[in-house]
């Protein structure tokens, strides 16, 4: 039995939780004092004694089971780590086994352990420069286009996206809850306050209207043109997802696919896997028309309720059956309460919608916005919430009118807006009747 603990090993349980909390538990400063302690209570010569004891103190998931079984062998028992990490993020084959599942979550989290490595001195010398304007590596990697970024770049970015926690918005609904300030006093809450205590008005009670999160379905092209934008939207929308957020995620090339489930694998990397064993048209051809009739057809009813908001991710390029695709369009206008489109060919300044596929696409769209960088997809979080700072002016005050001498579409799209949802859905129950 332990009666106090070593300066070397309080060094070593500290850097063991700052390395859990850098491969994503969560873990405070507080935690490395509860380990401490813990080790006062076991016996540090059995491995399986002090695996138990920290495993209760970090743990809040069976999920994160095998990245700390992972984590505590790496550190606890091979001081090599480099050569671990080279093995965790190049697996190999051995005798014709499987090669066992890698965390990059936790080899990125060893790699930022690394010690840099020592340069040689060099005699003291005077510089001068000025650096106006300077950006951070993190700033200038949100602002860089998916389409031109390296492998590392790439791999930093995930990082990025999995450390920075995103949270939409919440909306204002019209429902009243209890508050202890506001403006619409609640009567009878107050005269029920006022007879537990004898008659006397002393203290009113107020109501306040309720927020939510808003509920979101994605529709993500992953077509060929749009493989760099699809991937790094679906890390985007992991990070939502694993904040608890109210959505539903489609793929569609050539065909559709609900990916919801996968997308709520703790590590992102392992969701994108599954995703692409599921997805087989990744990286083909592109029938956005024949993808929106069968959503239309089989998930509209069910995933466009309570105000939902579409976010369709595309870059409208499809050359088969315009006309379905413009009527498709026209169903999903009248079962969503707000479609976003998001389109990475907006990155272009000089860029107007001549593909006829855009051209079908755009009169049914509420707001228009780009997806070629990270700081496109984290302008979401505001977006899509029903605030006045989230109006989205349209096209035609973005770039000028998208149809040359065509009418101007905002009071068309205002004229839509207006119909009630009742009538919409009304509407949308005629045209697909439940069977």
């Amino acid at each position: 039995m332990l009666t106090a603990p070593l300066p070397m090993l309080a060094r070593n349980v500290t850097h063991f939780m700052r390395l859990l909390r850098d491969a994503g538990f969560g873990l405070s400063p507080a935690h490395a004092v509860d380990a401490l302690t813990a080790l006062h209570h076991v016996d540090i010569g059995q491995r399986d004694e002090v695996r138990a004891a920290l495993a209760a103190l970090v743990l809040s998931g069976p999920d994160q089971r095998p990245l700390f079984d992972a984590a505590f062998d790496l550190f606890w028992r091979d001081p090599d780590w480099e050569g671990k990490l080279r093995a965790m993020l190049l697996p190999r084959v051995d005798a014709g086994a499987p090669p066992p599942k890698r965390s990059n979550r936790l080899a990125d989290a060893l790699a930022a352990r690394q010690p840099a490595p020592p340069t040689p001195a060099e005699p003291p010398r005077e510089e001068r420069f000025t650096a106006p304007l300077t950006f951070s590596d993190q700033e200038r990697l949100a602002s860089r286009d998916f389409e031109t970024l390296t492998a590392d770049e790439w791999r930093a970015l995930q990082h990025l996206v999995r450390t920075r926690r995103a949270h939409l918005a919440l909306q204002r609904t019209r429902r009243l809850k209890p508050s202890a300030t506001g403006t619409h006093a609640d009567l009878r809450a107050s005269a029920r306050l006022a007879v537990r205590q004898h008659g006397e008005w002393l203290r009113w009670k107020f109501r306040r209207h309720a927020r939510r999160k808003p509920p979101v379905v994605l529709l993500l092209d992953i077509s060929g043109s749009m493989s760099q934008y699809s991937r790094a939207v679906l890390y985007f929308c992991h990070a939502l997802m694993q904040g608890r957020e109210r959505m539903h995620v489609f793929l569609f090339g050539t065909r559709l696919t609900n990916v919801t489930r996968a997308l709520r694998e703790r590590d992102p990397d392992e969701a994108v896997t599954l995703i692409t064993e599921q997805v087989r048209d990744w990286a083909g051809g592109t029938r956005i028309g024949a993808a929106l009739a069968t959503f239309n057809r089989q998930w509209a009813r069910r995933t466009l309720s309570g105000r939902a908001t579409v976010l369709f991710v595309s870059d409208g390029i499809d050359l088969e059956q315009i006309d379905l695709l413009a009527d498709e369009m026209a169903r999903l206008r009248r079962f969503a309460h707000r479609i976003v489109w998001l389109n990475p060919l907006l990155r272009y300044a000089g860029f107007t919608p001549q593909a006829r596929g855009i051209q079908a696409i755009l009169p049914h769209v509420d707001a228009l916005h780009p997806a070629h960088n990270l700081d496109s997809l984290f302008a979401l979080e505001a977006l899509l919430a029903d605030t006045p700072a989230a109006a989205v002016p349209p096209m035609n005050q973005r770039q000028g009118r998208p149809h040359g001498n065509d009418p101007d579409p905002a009071p068309a799209r205002a004229a839509a807006g207006s119909v009630g949802s009742a009538e919409r859905r009304g509407a949308a129950q005629a045209m697909y009747p439940r069977m």
